[in-house]
């Protein structure tokens, strides 16, 4: 797929959303891509899954034994990419504020996972994600999302592989441009800004 194409995906699912936005990081955002909505039809979220599944170098594919993802957006993200490729899917939780394997799941020692988010925007919930599958036994061979929109900043300590990176700016909510500080913010993630 092409970016026009991925991003057509997004416009089509009504899921490029324009306004002003709290991140999960808690910084603010003028365009926010709500994954939710371009996952909802599943034939859509499998060709989203096949192209980025073809999009991963051919070495990194051939080694991915499980994948997992941090709930609550990564759940349907990761699923998809469990079945595009082949292999078992499951996600981390956060019940009590730090993410585990709960409901059974659980990685076999050395296993080879590809940790797949929705979006990436600074790395940390990839990180907090990476951190628990090696807790649990795993070793992340590589990292994947379907958007990244840090733009190119995060690091996340394993090869990281998204289907579009969306250069949009993050701003600081003591430093918001006049025109986005004169709209009302909505928070349209799962996950509490800080």
């Amino acid at each position: 797929m092409t970016e026009d194409e991925i991003l057509g995906e997004f416009r089509a699912a009504e899921a490029l959303l324009e306004g002003h936005f709290i991140l999960s990081s808690g910084l603010r955002s003028s365009r926010y891509l709500q994954c939710a909505r371009v996952l909802m039809d599943p034939a859509r979220g499998a060709r989203l899954a096949e192209a980025l599944v073809r999009a991963l170098p051919d070495d990194v594919r051939r080694r991915i034994e499980v994948v997992v993802s941090p709930a609550m957006g990564g759940v349907i993200a990761g699923h998809e990419m469990g079945r595009a490729l082949g292999v078992e899917a499951m996600f981390l939780e956060r019940p009590e504020g730090v993410f585990e394997l709960r409901r059974g799941f659980r990685l076999i020692p050395g296993q080879c996972v590809l940790m797949m988010e929705d979006v990436v925007t600074t790395g940390l919930s990839s990180r907090e994600a990476i951190a628990a599958i090696g807790r649990a036994g795993g070793a992340v061979i590589a990292a994947a999302s379907l958007v990244d929109r840090s733009n190119g900043a995060a690091d996340l300590g394993v090869p990281f592989f998204p289907l579009i990176r969306l250069d949009v700016p993050s701003y600081d909510p003591a430093e918001l441009p006049p025109e986005l500080a004169a709209i009302p913010a909505i928070k349209p993630g799962s996950r509490a800004a800080p």
